[in-house]
């Protein structure tokens, strides 16, 4: 279904991710110990998370080559984190309210496309679904 992954988009696609969680660590660090970071660092590092996370994401995907109905997912999946994160730092609040609005529809939808099994043929094998069961399901043997 996939091609094989092409390594440099792979090693950039991790790359991002681990600079990701080690900032999302910084940024849970500064929930136990507040004064950490100083002022708006806190927003800024936890908005700087969610854009590298949709990047990496983005660039993970390349390396898969998906068809077009995925590529629509993962960049709508991108876009949705790419509102949370400017919702962290914006300065209207009006403004960020709409951008998390924005955020929330696209992780519902997203989930809800999961759900609906869109695009068709297509398992997330993140949730662990597989394309067959060989196993009876009365028996519980293969």
């Amino acid at each position: 279904m996939y091609n094989r992954l092409d390594r440099a988009h792979r090693a950039l696609s991790v790359i991002l991710g681990a600079l990701t969680l080690a900032a999302a660590v910084v940024v849970l660090l500064c929930d136990l110990w507040p004064r950490l970071l100083p002022g708006k660092s806190h927003d800024i590092l936890a908005a700087i998370s969610l854009a590298l996370i949709a990047v990496a994401y983005i660039i993970y995907q390349a390396a898969h080559r998906p068809p077009w109905r995925e590529w629509t997912k993962a960049i709508m999946l991108a876009f949705a984190f790419l509102f949370w994160a400017a919702n962290q730092v914006w300065p209207d609040p009006h403004q960020a309210v709409i951008l998390n609005d924005l955020a929330i529809a696209l992780f519902v939808l997203d989930v809800f496309l999961v759900m609906v099994g869109w695009p068709p043929g297509s398992p997330d094998e993140s949730f662990g679904e597989t394309c067959g069961d060989s196993r009876d399901p009365n028996s519980g043997r293969p």
